[in-house]
């Protein structure tokens, strides 16, 4: 079973696919957000699958794919959790999570266009697994308490800007990670108890050749174990997006060149579903205040 969001930017309408079909779920719920998560959306669905209840979506392969969760209250990122990843960054591996954010606003449709920002020149890419919350926590007193409030997995991008990240950061990553778009999603989010989430090969190719290809059975820390660890640090809301680190194999390790307009990125992950991502030029060629 695989939530979508189906329709123009703003106006997505929710939707489920089962067997191939895609079936609308207007009559359940207005959206697939995290009231819908928190209140057992995606166990009515599951009922009004198996009884027969949910009409067809005719035409749903022409409709554009939106991000599969709405608004989403948090989007928070934890980083360099693939020891390989770390080392090719110039890091030794992290003795607890490392936590940034980024704004809500960058999540975008899993096909979506994105701007390269003006004068920007280390756009990087970054496939990552996508956990998104399914009910209120805090303080959670053991892994198997944080894998119950998951609602679902999805197939994520953490977009980077790497000058901004490092060299003109001030300490903190959040410079580099918040660009228009930067943050694409989906297609689909896949329920949690469907997913494997220690054991998924996760890929991405730029134009057409292979960058990164790993598994998340190789985390440092595994999506039961950060989602413990955030839950001492702040209260996770029902439709909150948690991306849990990329593996090795992006630009910043010196051994491809980065994102350029005219590009286009695919990443992936086994079971939950691919992107596509063609990078364009912003409208200006600087940024405020900034020469390059």
């Amino acid at each position: 079973m695989e939530l979508r969001r189906l329709g123009p930017v703003g106006q997505e309408k929710p939707a489920v696919v089962s067997e191939g079909v895609t079936y609308r779920l207007e009559a359940l719920t207005g959206d697939i957000d995290g009231e819908f998560l928190a209140s057992g959306g995606i166990a009515r669905v599951r009922e009004a699958l198996a009884a027969g209840e949910l009409p067809v979506w005719e035409g749903a392969a022409n409709e554009r794919i939106g991000a599969p969760i709405a608004r989403p209250m948090a989007v928070l990122c934890i980083g360099q959790n693939y020891a390989a990843h770390a080392a090719e960054s110039g890091a030794e591996p992290p003795a607890v999570p490392i936590l940034f954010h980024k704004h809500p606003n960058t999540v975008v449709g899993p096909h979506d266009e994105v701007e390269i920002p003006p004068g920007a020149q280390k756009v990087d890419w970054e496939v990552e697994l996508g956990v998104v919350i399914g009910a209120e926590a805090a303080y959670l007193p053991d892994e198997q308490s944080a894998l119950d409030v998951i609602a679902g997995y999805v197939t994520s991008h953490d977009l980077s800007e790497r000058d901004y990240q490092l060299a003109e950061s001030g300490g903190q990553w959040s410079k580099g990670k918040n660009s228009r778009g930067f943050n694409p999603l989906g297609p689909a989010l896949i329920p949690a108890g469907d997913v494997d989430p220690q054991a998924l090969r996760l890929w991405s190719t730029v134009n057409g050749e292979p960058r990164q290809d790993s598994s998340t059975a190789d985390m440092i820390f595994s999506v039961a174990q950060i989602i413990q660890h955030l839950s001492q640090y702040m209260v996770l809301s029902p439709g909150d997006l948690i991306n849990t680190g990329t593996p090795q194999g992006v630009a910043l390790s010196g051994r491809f060149p980065y994102l350029q307009a005219g590009d286009v990125a695919e990443v992936g992950i086994d079971g939950l579903g691919a992107q596509s991502t063609r990078f364009i030029p912003a409208s200006s060629t600087t940024r405020e205040g900034t020469t390059r």
